[in-house]
């Protein structure tokens, strides 16, 4: 007995012939997407014309004053553009200071991240520190075990330390019994 394997466009429902090769797309970031990317497939037709539907775009992160952890904005270049009112914005990014895209840890060589690059924030180097997203399993019991020594890390980083006071980390970690063997009053 064979078996017959049928493929269809994830975004149309339309099956696929066998001699019609489906497009497989990732899909990085949406609004929708907790969990990080996902990848959909579709007929080749159905993706005519999509490089004339781009947009250019601009991604920032606002390094608040006030806050710890930065907040990513992504708008058109247009509306970014319009932002800048002294000089055109091709002039002051000319004119701007270079910014490393990744902290480096103690000791380690100071080397700019790549956007394509991925942290493993389940890695005693990186767990415990800001980031967007979901905060997995294996971060949460590095966060739980190695507290103190995630804390010194960060510490030095300059970067914000896990608080056993703060609810909002208590939570995104998993210490509330952490918190209560230490005696921390939760803010």
């Amino acid at each position: 007995m064979g078996q017959k394997i049928i493929r269809f466009s994830d975004l149309t429902g339309r099956h696929a012939e066998e001699d019609d090769g489906l497009v497989r797309i990732v899909v990085r970031e949406h609004p929708e997407l907790v969990d990080g990317p996902v990848a959909i497939e579709a007929l080749p037709g159905e993706l005519a014309g999509i490089a004339d539907l781009a947009l250019d775009l601009v991604t920032v992160e606002l390094h608040h004053p006030d806050g710890d952890e930065p907040e990513t904005v992504v708008m058109t270049v247009e509306a970014f553009d319009r932002l800048a009112t002294v000089a055109p914005m091709a002039e002051v990014l000319r004119g701007a200071e270079r910014a490393a895209l990744a902290v480096p840890g103690p000791g380690a060589p100071a080397v700019a991240a790549t956007a394509r690059e991925r942290v493993n924030y389940a890695s005693l180097e990186h767990a415990g520190r800001p980031h967007k997203g979901r905060t997995t399993d294996a971060e949460k019991q590095l966060v739980r075990q190695h507290l103190d020594e995630i804390n010194e890390r960060l510490a030095a980083e300059g970067v914000r330390t896990v608080d056993l006071a703060n609810a909002e980390h208590v939570t995104r970690y998993g210490l509330e019994d952490l918190a209560r063997e230490r005696g921390a009053t939760l803010g």
